[in-house]
């Protein structure tokens, strides 16, 4: 048996990533976004919906960038703090122990501690009614070193331990089932 309920946003997990805004150290700033993602890969863009009231949400706008920070099981109580308080009231950088350098290709800086960080130049705001959707090109990606295999170069975010956001709660990623395109892949034959 299924239940109907009332509209919502029940698409979970989502990625919870901080992010990061502000053109100049006066005024850097960070938030917890779940509502974000992909939107295309060529180009490369995609989006976060802040609410209009956010402190960030006017640093957002003014600059027309942010940075998306992904988060990791030992930034996990900074990403839950950042998320419930306020820039107006505290210097989030100071409090959360986090550390902001200098974007690279945008007016927005990236966080140290995440393993990857991506520099975002809005494109387009879609004001969706509570939220807007400020929606982006990316510019760069900023991928820590320790994640990527020394012999493939390829980025390894399972060892990163990220977390992601459901309905409420943080929550680490699991093992691996499969990879792209596993379901189809041909199995290899013996030959004799």
């Amino acid at each position: 048996m299924k239940q109907n309920w009332r509209p919502g946003t029940m698409i979970y997990p989502l990625p919870a990533v901080l992010v990061s805004c502000g053109a100049t150290p006066e005024e850097y700033n960070l938030f917890t976004a779940a509502w974000t993602g992909t939107l295309c890969s060529d180009p490369a863009m995609c989006y976060v919906s802040i609410r209009q009231e956010r402190y960030s949400h006017d640093i957002v706008k003014r600059n027309m960038a942010f940075t998306l920070n992904l988060t990791t099981r030992a930034m996990a109580r900074a990403t839950d703090w950042c998320g419930v308080r306020s820039g107006r009231d505290y210097d989030k950088w100071k409090e959360s122990g986090l550390t902001p350098v200098k974007g690279e290709t945008v007016a927005a800086p990236y966080i140290e501690e995440s393993p990857v960080s991506i520099e975002c130049q809005v494109r387009e705001i879609i004001h969706l009614g509570t939220h807007d959707m400020f929606i982006a090109q990316v510019m760069n990606v900023i991928a820590d070193d320790r994640f990527i295999n020394s012999e493939t170069g390829a980025l390894d975010l399972q060892s990163a331990d990220l977390i992601t956001y459901c309905h409420g709660h943080y929550y680490g990623l699991g093992e691996e089932i499969g990879h792209f395109g596993w379901s189809v892949r041909k199995k290899k034959t013996d030959k004799k």
